[in-house]
């Protein structure tokens, strides 16, 4: 443990340092994300503290949007505490909203016992066979979006356009999706911008993850310290990171990774919580990375016959 240690909440935006900064890795003018304002709120001086207002950002977004398309478009299909295939379990209070030319035809709907959430489906969007769990929050779903059998979606959730979501794909809420994504592992609290893949069984929580970062089968990145998992969850220590000689307390123990633009994860690597990758950051397959800062620019990977050591080497310009 440093000597030094400072509660990063209580900094000033001008003293958090830059590895720990929003704009070290993701560039939106670069990148245009629907979602840039989650990252120019008040809490978020630091890439954590955009981790912790995902859910907040996330239900003021859908309860503001799905309003305002409601009121907007009076050719909308708007079904109460019912589905449109008659096949579909439905448990609960809940709300569906489809525009024209969605296709929405889930295994099953679980409710509320009060009002309930909304699922609103654009158009060109296509749920069959799915699970939506709507007793906590609501789902959005964007035009283009592709959802297969067998996979679940806990509100509040945003998905973004064009993308494709694979059987057994498990979203646990406060997951916000851009375009063009591919998902199939598990995921909660979780931002993945447009063109992020996270397309094989893992998994990811607590986490940023930038344009066009990737995951490779079986890549997963751990969010609570394996010791701390074993104290009960009102004595866990909050997570303390490293810049300088520095620490910095997070004030609480979770946090996963943050994906700067165009970072990857090879198969099987598996990252310690309080990751940080720059853009253009890979993991090689098979690799451990404890947590600190990385990149950008640069390969990582185990050397096989050295105890805990990393090795590091800058990445050549692509062709």
């Amino acid at each position: 443990m440093p000597a030094k240690v400072l509660k990063l909440s209580e900094l000033d935006p001008g003293d958090i340092p830059e590895q720990l900064k929003v704009d070290e890795y993701f560039d939106f003018q670069a990148h245009p994300f629907d979602h840039e304002a989650l990252f120019k709120g008040a809490e978020a001086k630091s890439a954590y503290g955009v981790i912790l207002a995902i859910s907040d950002y996330a239900k003021g977004w859908l309860a503001d949007t799905i309003a305002r398309k409601k009121a907007e478009d009076d050719s909308l299909t708007v079904l109460t505490d019912e589905a449109p295939n008659a096949e579909a379990q439905t448990i609960g209070n809940f709300e569906v909203v489809l525009e024209a030319g969605a296709v929405f035809a889930p295994a099953m709907i679980v409710g509320g016992e009060g009002k309930g959430h909304t699922v609103y489906v654009e158009s060109g969007a296509r749920i069959v066979g799915s699970i939506l769990y709507l007793d906590d929050g609501c789902i959005y779903v964007g035009s283009g979006t592709t959802m297969e059998p067998g996979l679940g979606i806990k509100g509040p959730t945003i998905i973004g356009k064009d993308c494709e979501l694979r059987q057994g794909a498990y979203l646990r809420g406060n997951c916000i999706l851009g375009d063009g994504c591919t998902i199939r592992g598990e995921m909660k609290n979780v931002v993945m911008m447009n063109k992020a893949n996270f397309p094989h069984p893992s998994y990811v929580g607590d986490s940023l993850c930038g344009y066009m970062t990737h995951f490779g089968n079986q890549a997963s990145t751990a969010n609570l310290g394996i010791f701390e998992g074993l104290r009960d969850p009102d004595k866990r220590k909050p997570l303390v990171l490293t810049v300088d000689g520095v620490g910095y307390d997070l004030g609480k123990p979770k946090m996963g990774i943050v994906m700067g633009d165009f970072s990857q994860l090879g198969c099987n690597s598996v990252t310690d919580p309080g990751t940080f990758l720059r853009p253009y950051t890979i993991a090689y397959a098979l690799t451990r990375l404890s947590k600190g800062f990385y990149g950008p620019n640069e390969i990582l990977k185990n050397k096989p016959l050295e105890h805990g050591v990393i090795e590091r080497a800058p990445m050549r310009p692509l062709d």
